[in-house]
């Protein structure tokens, strides 16, 4: 079933079971209404003849006379007589209204139980009840039963008519409700069918459609961004493989001629070789961290930044060593909530660059805290106009072009530090006087244990 279909269906059901609730309810309400007025007239009517005016007749039709139990009965009117009256003038029911048909003819009756040796006022005097009986008081309510049936069939058509108004009105408010959804439905449409990812919807208007539509608008933004990055990741990845795959042709070919190389050259040209597919295989690593997003793979979960990063230190000072670099380490405990796989690459990458830009012999300072990580040294560092540029894939500064990297590796660790909420920074340290680099995420409070 359409949604439209379902809109009418449902505005009609609601519609209807409103009319019919209201038309039921107008019914019954002048039901009790008119048996209401005859009810009380008959007790006024069984009052008033109780205290000697026997010629009360207060309800247009009505009477009064005794029924005893035996089923006799005594008085002006000849209604017949049914289990009812007789268990009331057997004094086996209290006193009641009931409602009796005769024919085409309907009667209100009140029925009150008399005890035998009561007094009862007649036509000679005082007559004395001699059995149990009950004295029923009766009204002819053919006109207004008549009244009531009438007004049943008007609320019946009027029913009809409400339900078939309420499909047309529900059908009418489906149109003018869904026509600006159907709209927006075909804009979708000629977007996806055209696959411009450039188009966008008309976002003027403040209600749930704007709404839509500027959120739509929000995830063509979002798609055109992941489109021109991915495009830009393609373009720059096919060039930055270019040139270790052309060194490498090179050297396949020069190993056509290698029993012309003597034993030095043929061991330069290997590691050459060797080098270059270590620099390949660093960057199809790299490019696959980054072709996960910010949304990556793995469980996240609360890690110790200072023990986290301890363990990535101890092995960073293994390689700083060749270099008789130093590398001081001070921690506060602190906790973050992140993938540790991610998290210990981007800190990883940190070092290795602190350590790769550190002179010989030089100083690296690692200092954690408050969820942030600071890598500092006292090499050249980073001129302040390339400092934008620093966490760009591919990017490498010119003085750097001539050592090996991939220029992935703090693309990397801005990827992770945005995917965990927080942020990535580079400057200029205070202490060393070289570069300074700064991966800040949002801390977690620690609990006592772990304090």
């Amino acid at each position: 079933m359409r949604f439209r279909l379902r809109v009418v269906f449902a505005t009609s059901i609601a519609v209807s079971l409103a009319i019919a609730l209201a038309c039921g309810a107008a019914f019954f309400m002048a039901k009790h209404a008119v048996l209401q007025a005859v009810d009380d007239s008959l007790l006024h009517t069984a009052t008033s003849i109780t205290h000697g005016d026997l010629e009360a007749d207060h309800v247009r039709g009505s009477g009064f006379e005794l029924v005893f139990a035996d089923g006799t009965t005594f008085g002006g009117r000849q209604v017949p007589v049914d289990q009812a009256v007789l268990e009331i003038a057997r004094h086996q029911s209290p006193a009641q209204f009931l409602t009796v048909n005769v024919g085409r003819t309907t009667f209100r009756e009140y029925a009150v139980p008399v005890p035998r040796g009561t007094e009862m006022p007649c036509p000679s005097g005082e007559c004395i009840v001699t059995q149990n009986a009950a004295q029923v008081f009766t009204a002819d309510v053919t006109g207004q039963h008549d009244q009531l049936s009438a007004l049943a069939h008007a609320l019946l058509i009027v029913s009809l008519f409400g339900v078939l108004l309420a499909a047309l009105l529900g059908y009418l408010a489906a149109h003018a409700a869904l026509s600006p959804l159907e709209r927006v439905t075909d804009d979708i449409e000629r977007i996806a069918e055209t696959t411009d990812v450039r188009q966008r919807l008309d976002e003027s208007g403040t209600d749930e459609l704007a709404r839509l539509r500027r959120t739509f608008n929000k995830l063509m933004n979002s798609v055109e961004s992941s489109q021109r990055l991915q495009r830009q990741l393609v373009i720059d990845a096919s060039h930055e493989l270019r040139t270790p795959l052309t060194s490498l042709r090179t050297n396949a070919q020069v190993l056509n001629q290698i029993d012309r190389l003597d034993a030095t050259d043929r061991s330069q040209l290997i590691n050459d070789m060797i080098v270059q597919v270590d620099e390949l295989a660093l960057l199809i690593t790299d490019l696959g961290e980054l072709s996960r997003g910010e949304e990556s793979e793995g469980v996240v979960e609360d890690i110790r930044l200072d023990e986290l990063v301890e363990e990535s230190v101890e092995i960073a000072r293994t390689h700083a060593r060749t270099r008789d670099i130093t590398i001081t380490y001070t921690a506060e405990p602190t906790l973050v909530h992140v993938r540790r796989d991610r998290l210990a690459r981007a800190v990883n990458n940190l070092l290795g660059n602190a350590v790769k830009f550190a002179p010989v012999g030089g100083h690296i300072s690692v200092d954690v805290r408050h969820g942030t990580v600071r890598v500092e040294d006292n090499g050249t560092g980073v001129p302040e106009a390339e400092q934008p540029f620093v966490f760009d894939r591919f990017w490498r500064s010119p003085s750097a072009r001539s050592m090996p990297g991939s220029g992935l590796g703090l693309a990397i660790v801005a990827q992770v530090a945005s995917e965990a909420g927080g942020s990535a920074r580079v400057g200029t340290s205070d202490t060393l006087g070289g570069a300074s680099f700064t991966l800040a995420l949002p801390p977690y409070p620690l609990t006592e244990e772990e304090q």
